[in-house]
């Protein structure tokens, strides 16, 4: 268990990336109690050095003594480095909120969403897993309404930004994005395909294109990250009961996803009652008035913490269904945000 402190020494796994970044302008906007801030990456970020509170601190090269004298692990890193790395924090008696997706299926390790299920915080072992960043906004909306009227079934197809893939896919969406501009003369006849050397890291051109695979296929023909959200949804609303269906969809959006969620409820909840609940309830902006053509957007949503949640209406299909449409920061609630306040959870039961 994390010991009380004034201050805590804090080690970042995967600081140069582009979770690595949102972790700094976090930690700092929310004024987080650091003593010591350890950066840490691989071989090939030797060198580098990173600004914190108008401080240049170095990048150090991550191995398995990085965590000596260590409170708090926030790890982006990737599953790979997680597994091999996080166990020797642990030994160093450091608590580590992991980022990446090796342990969040494991039965003695919490995942957690501090709107959801803050006290599973006090369950760990030493790892604390973060969600996906998909799971994340999905359950901070669906949380409240299944309080009141328990979700029976959910049906959710996501729309998700480059970001969420990492730094070197935001560089392709830019670099097919510009090849396009500069040969298109009139958009409505232009030629909107790349040259095949641009498509590196997506298996098909993304800009101007939408592709319906996040991550590889499973033998259920379901990817990975279909089967992401629906695991850990069950997991974090601990309600195994919840029948739910994923599709998942690469966009051509910078940052930040976006969800259009169908659920079926067992007590009638019309869309004004929905409507109220979602508007108390914490980490989450309503923005539904389809009058003045106000809902939620990728761009309205990116650099901001909250979950925006509109075109809220009543599935006429069924007898108690609801539409959600909900859009969030991939890279802040989806992932680093959401992460620091686990930390903040920790701080608080120490």
């Amino acid at each position: 268990m994390l010991k009380k402190k004034d201050k805590y020494n804090v080690a970042i796994m995967g600081a140069t990336g582009a979770v690595g970044g949102q972790f700094l302008s976090i930690l700092e906007e929310r004024n987080f109690p650091i003593k010591e801030l350890r950066l840490l990456a691989s071989a090939k970020s030797k060198g580098k050095k990173l600004k914190f509170k108008n401080k240049s601190h170095p990048v150090e090269i991550l191995t398995h003594k990085s965590f000596k004298g260590i409170d708090i692990v926030l790890s982006s890193a990737g599953a790979s480095r997680s597994i091999e790395f996080l166990p020797s924090a642990v030994g160093a008696q450091a608590v580590c909120v992991d980022n990446s997706s090796a342990f969040r299926m494991k039965k003695d390790v919490p995942l957690v969403v501090p709107e959801v299920n803050p006290h599973q915080v006090e369950n760990h072992k030493g790892i604390i897993a973060n969600p996906n960043c998909s799971t994340i906004q999905a359950v901070v909306a669906l949380w409240p309404l299944h309080k009141v009227a328990k979700i029976k079934r959910i049906v959710a197809s996501t729309y998700q930004s480059v970001s969420g893939a990492g730094q070197q896919k935001i560089l392709e969406l830019e670099k097919q994005t510009e090849a396009i501009d500069k040969v298109v003369d009139n958009w409505m006849v232009g030629n909107h395909n790349v040259d095949k050397f641009l498509i590196k890291e997506f298996p098909y051109q993304i800009a101007f294109n939408l592709i319906p695979q996040i991550d590889v296929f499973l033998e259920n023909a379901y990817t990975k990250e279909e089967m992401k959200l629906v695991n850990e949804t069950r997991k974090i609303m601990e309600d195994d009961s919840i029948k739910i269906t994923s599709t998942c969809i690469r966009v051509p959006v910078f940052f930040a996803h976006s969800e259009n969620i169908n659920i079926e409820t067992e007590k009638k909840l019309s869309a004004d009652e929905a409507r109220k609940i979602l508007s108390k309830a914490p980490g989450i902006r309503v923005i539904d008035d389809p009058a003045k053509h106000k809902y939620p957007m990728p761009l309205e949503a990116e650099g901001e913490n909250e979950v925006f949640v509109g075109r809220i209406r009543e599935d006429e299909s069924i007898e108690n269904g609801l539409n959600l449409w909900v859009v969030s920061d991939n890279l802040r609630k989806g992932a680093a945000l959401n992460a620091i306040q686990i930390a903040e959870l920790l701080i608080k039961h120490a």
